[in-house]
């Protein structure tokens, strides 16, 4: 289920997505927008850690008005995190990432949505339309609760 709020005051489009329990992932698109999607043959990369490709896509309103593809040359966490926030990335759509990355990622202020699969030509609408959770668009194992599948096992060594 997404449900779209627009504040006119913020240019944002406030998206708030749930899978029916009591977690949802919320994020604000601006009108005008950057996203880069971790890339590999025209699909979203299964692992952004080892990806080396990104489209990158400016957004204005909910239209996609230039695309380009990008080669990183950033290997560690930190540096990759500094090279995507380089390019005026607000929104990394990518597949499975590591916690480290997710977290770097955020400190330089790009919002991170991961452990998504799919052809880019389905991922980008879907984006712009607000549907990306729907159960197609996760990676297989994830039904939309990353955070259960992350921390799984953790309890049972305690």
């Amino acid at each position: 289920m997404c449900q779209v709020t627009q504040h006119a005051a913020n240019n944002l489009f406030l998206h708030h997505f749930y899978d029916g329990g009591v977690h949802g992932i919320e994020y604000a698109k601006p009108i005008y927008m950057k996203i880069a999607i971790a890339q590999w043959q025209g699909r979203v990369s299964p692992v952004f850690d080892v990806s080396d490709r990104l489209c990158l896509i400016d957004i204005e309103g909910q239209n996609e008005v230039s695309r380009e593809n990008v080669v990183l040359t950033m290997h560690d966490p930190f540096g990759r995190a500094k090279e995507v926030a380089g390019l005026g990335t607000n929104v990394l759509i990518c597949g499975a990432i590591s916690h480290v990355l997710e977290r770097a990622l955020s400190g330089a202020g790009v919002q991170v949505m991961g452990f998504l699969c799919g052809d880019l030509d389905t991922v980008i609408p879907a984006f712009l339309q607000g549907r990306l959770s729907d159960g197609r668009f996760f990676m297989p194992g994830c039904c939309g609760q990353r955070q259960r599948h992350r921390f799984r096992g953790l309890s049972e060594r305690h």
